[in-house]
């Protein structure tokens, strides 16, 4: 089948708010070609588990190509039009599977030297889509604050080398009553600017709580890591065992098969973290540091609090995907190492977001006396040493 044959009958299968967004745009899914709107039909399938920001950003993408001229938006799409693709492509059920279509695509593009057109198409259509996007105005600046060191005593690792280029390193920060200080602040904002799916709480071990919080624990997903741990090893014990067929499996899963009950959405998400992250199903700090990245990534929240604690020491594959063997040990020390580059990279996530010219940032040595706070009125590539709480540090970059 191709595009001009879509009916909104075709969508049938899909969730409800999905199926209606798509049924009511059936006439723009028409003039799309085949080499771009299973890309669209991959996200309004799952358009009913998306949080706020995706569902605003889908809306305004599909809004934009509705809008465009038809001569300009055949323009658009072109260079997508004219992909050259296997007759096999039309024949699969694109409609009902468009990620595992995308896969065969890409498969398809590599084999006939069509990777580099379509790349460039992307990122042409993409510019050009954001450049006409209008987003809400930001009720208060982000804040992003990282917590890292849990359970570590003496440190000899200069922390923070690459996040003192942007902000201010303090050296001297009474650490009493922190985490608490740390925890009300994001409680505080998430009373002051309510939001759905706004403020997040991300811990590497048990789960912290708070009205208008949302909050993703490794301790909590405990039961599920387990159970998903179990089917990565059935996999891999499998006579027919290979890569893709692991990767299927784990696209396959349902949070129901493992348990999970709550929050449909956050339930879908905290299920990506463990099925599309590596290493997230066994490391607290992998764990902490993906699921800082695709909360930001997706949900655009104006406030992101992460702590990472130990996590266990490496052992063989075998042992930590059946939890045999030795007793499991933490590894704090190395931990923070983890902690420091992933305390970074939350920081560059989070300037990729509207609004980072005037977003605040703040990664605290937990129980220990080394910060650095991030805000435009604050001096970049500067120190200092004077007596500060970490409620002061708060203000400073308020």
């Amino acid at each position: 089948m191709v595009p001009s044959q879509l009916s909104a009958e075709h969508f049938r299968g899909y969730p409800p708010k999905a199926r209606q967004l798509a049924a009511d745009n059936v006439g723009l899914l028409r003039r799309l070609p085949l080499g771009f709107v299973p890309f669209l039909l991959k996200e309004i399938i799952l358009y009913d588990w998306k949080f706020p920001a995706e569902q605003r950003e889908l809306n305004g993408q599909i809004a934009y190509l509705e809008g465009l001229p038809d001569e300009q938006r055949q323009a658009e799409m072109a260079r997508f039009a004219g992909l050259h693709l296997d007759a096999s492509l039309e024949a699969f059920d694109w409609v009902n599977s468009p990620a595992q279509f995308l896969e065969l695509l890409s498969a398809h593009l590599w084999a006939t030297h069509q990777t580099d057109e379509f790349r460039e198409a992307s990122e042409q259509y993409v510019h050009k889509f954001y450049a006409a996007f209008a987003r809400p105005a930001l009720p208060v600046p982000r804040l992003g604050i990282v917590v890292v060191g849990h359970g570590v005593g003496e440190n000899r690792y200069a922390l923070f080398r690459k996040l003192r280029r942007s902000g201010v390193y303090f050296s001297n920060v009474n650490p009493a009553n922190g985490l608490e200080t740390l925890l009300e602040t994001v409680r505080t904002r998430a009373k002051n600017y309510p939001q759905a799916y706004g403020h997040w709480s991300i811990q590497g071990g048990g789960k912290v709580a708070a009205p208008g919080v949302t909050c993703v624990s490794y301790d909590e997903l405990t039961p599920v890591r387990s159970s998903l741990a179990e089917k990565m090893r059935a996999a891999y014990e499998s006579p027919k065992f290979n890569p893709e067929t692991l990767r299927t499996v784990l696209a396959q899963v349902e949070p129901g098969s493992l348990g999970m009950a709550g929050d449909a959405t956050l339930d879908r998400f905290q299920l990506s973290l463990l099925t599309e992250g590596s290493g997230t199903q066994i490391y607290s700090t992998t764990f902490v540091q993906w699921a800082a990245r695709e909360a930001l990534r997706r949900a655009q929240p104006l406030t992101l609090l992460t702590r990472y604690t130990a996590r266990q020491k490496e052992r063989p594959m075998n042992e930590l995907l059946t939890g045999t063997g030795r007793t499991v040990a933490t590894d704090p020390e190395d931990s923070l190492i983890d902690a420091d580059m992933g305390a970074y990279y939350t920081w560059l996530n989070q300037q990729r977001l509207p609004g980072a010219e005037q977003s605040r940032f703040l990664v605290w040595f937990e129980d220990h006396g080394e910060a650095v706070a991030i805000a435009p009125h604050l001096k970049a590539g500067t120190s200092d040493a004077s007596a500060i709480h970490v409620a002061e540090l708060l203000r400073k970059i308020a």
